[in-house]
């Protein structure tokens, strides 16, 4: 359901699932834009040669997918603040689901929190986070 009005939000709902294009094209388009031209985001062999796992989708890109997911489902929100914790990388070219649930309405003012998180196929969490969103009220 799409959400108009804080009226068609209920405490608990949860939000529609949300897999996120990690394409290391899709991260590349972004890496670029950003100007960022550090191997780590572009380049699985150069981010191994780093130490890590492959070339990561950007913390930021990742807060990107979440505040994406909420206009998905409430498009006329306001998402005033998103607050992550980053357990692990999210790898480019893995795939990823994002979910959400409602944790906290207040009616008068159309302020709602959603709990969020990404998790990989192996069911892991790789971010965490809470997202303080505008509602419109009437």
């Amino acid at each position: 359901m799409t959400i108009a009005t804080i009226k068609d939000v209920e405490f608990g709902e949860e939000l529609p699932v949300f897999d996120p294009d990690t394409s290391l094209e899709n991260v590349k388009k972004f890496a670029t834009a950003a100007h960022w031209f550090g191997p780590r985001f572009t380049d699985h062999e150069a981010a191994r040669k780093e130490g890590l796992p492959g070339a990561l989708v950007p913390g930021i890109m990742s807060q990107g997918f979440l505040a994406a997911m909420i206009h998905r489902w409430a498009p006329q929100a306001n998402v005033q603040n998103v607050d992550t914790v980053f357990r692990a990388p999210v790898v480019v070219d893995e795939k990823y689901h994002i979910t959400g649930v409602v944790t906290d309405i207040d009616e008068a003012s159309g302020r709602v929190e959603i709990d969020l998180t990404v998790t990989n196929d192996a069911g892991e969490t790789r971010v965490f986070g809470t997202a303080q969103v505008q509602i419109p009220t009437g």
